[in-house]
C-alpha cells in the first residue's frame, strides 16, 4: 500500500519535514517514490508547501495520507 507521510528532516530539535508518497513497508526515513512538498513547524505561522496537483494524483489511485499528512493537506487548501 501506498501511504503518504511525513518525512523528519533537519538538525536536532529543529525539526522540518517532508511530504512524501512511500510505500508502507519502507522505512520512515527511506527511500520516497516523490516529495509532494515540505512543512516547517517553527516559523510563525508554520510554512506548508504543497504541490496539490500531485496529491490529488497519488490520492485518486488509493495512496492513503497518514493522520498528520492529512491534516497538512487541509491546511494548504486540499
Amino acid at each position: 500500500m501506498v501511504k503518504i507521510r511525513l518525512m523528519r528532516m533537519g538538525a536536532k530539535k529543529r525539526p522540518f519535514y517532508r511530504i512524501v508518497v512511500a510505500d508502507s513497508r519502507a522505512p520512515a526515513d527511506g527511500r520516497a517514490l516523490e516529495i509532494l512538498g515540505y512543512y516547517n513547524p517553527l516559523t510563525d505561522p508554520p510554512e506548508v508547501r504543497v504541490d496539490l496537483d500531485r496529491a490529488k494524483f497519488w490520492i485518486d489511485r488509493g495512496a492513503q495520507p497518514t493522520a498528520q499528512a492529512r491534516a497538512i493537506l487541509r491546511l494548504s487548501g486540499m
